[in-house]
């Protein structure tokens, strides 16, 4: 029995094996090996062509379609070099510009000077012309009553809140033209401030700087100061004085 089943079995494997090594056997490939990097190598050779192949594809296409990548490169060139040019003539004319700017203010500034120089011119004739005219009353003056007189009293702000600046010419007229004037100049000062009027006499009693006020004279002679209001006090009329003595021999007023 056990000799039967042996056989049995022996049977089997002998099937198992002419099946492999026989017409039913299953089919083998020989293939012949190949190292990596020559896969590698040439799986990088059919991707460079067919990117280049791709590109020349779209090369074709675009020219086709009426863009030519060349003409393109081309003309975005010639726009570059012209921009340049553009830049260049920009700053050429800005520099001129500058320049020209700078030739204005040159030309404005000597305006302004030369129109300074001839008010200053002005304004000298004007003091000549009443110089002139003061001498020649002087001279008409001659033989007439002896006396002193205050001629041309301006008065102006001074620029710094509540200080005005005053000048006036004093000089003597008639009779003998060797009488000195030995006095002072005194300020009577109208203004108006806080809705009230008020009035301020120049020199005040013990004012330590009053010998400013004093002058001395034969014929003529120019005074020119300057005096203080209160901030925000407004003046409306300034008297000047030639007091000699406690006398007042001649005074003239401006209104403001």
């Amino acid at each position: 029995m056990r000799r039967a089943y042996a056989d049995s079995r022996l049977a089997v494997a002998l099937r198992r094996l002419r099946s492999r090594f026989g017409i039913s056997a299953p089919k083998v490939a020989v293939r012949t090996h190949i190292p990596w990097y020559w896969r590698a190598l040439a799986t990088i050779a059919v991707l460079s062509i067919s990117m280049a192949l791709a590109g020349w594809v779209y090369d074709a296409g675009r020219k086709i379609a009426g863009f030519d990548r060349r003409e393109t490169e081309q003309e975005m060139t010639a726009l570059r070099d012209r921009v340049a040019e553009l830049e260049l003539e920009a700053a050429k004319l800005r520099a001129l510009t500058n320049a020209g700017e700078s030739t204005m203010q040159i030309e404005r500034t000597a305006q302004q000077q030369l129109i300074s120089q001839v008010k200053a011119l002005e304004q000298e004739n004007g003091r000549l012309k009443e110089d002139l005219a003061f001498f020649e009353n002087l001279a008409a003056a001659e033989g007439k009553e002896a006396g002193f007189t205050i001629n041309r009293l301006r008065v102006e702000q001074n620029g710094n809140p509540g200080q005005y600046r005053y000048r006036l010419l004093a000089a003597a007229q008639g009779g003998k033209k060797d009488r000195e004037f030995r006095g002072s100049v005194q300020l009577v000062i109208s203004l108006h401030q806080d809705g009230k009027s008020a009035m301020m006499t120049l020199p005040v009693q013990n004012d330590p700087a009053r010998h400013r006020f004093n002058i001395n004279f034969k014929h003529f002679q120019r005074v020119d100061g300057t005096f203080q209001v209160p901030v925000g006090a407004r003046v409306t009329s300034v008297e000047a004085r030639l007091v000699q003595d406690g006398v007042t021999r001649a005074s003239q007023t401006v209104t403001l």
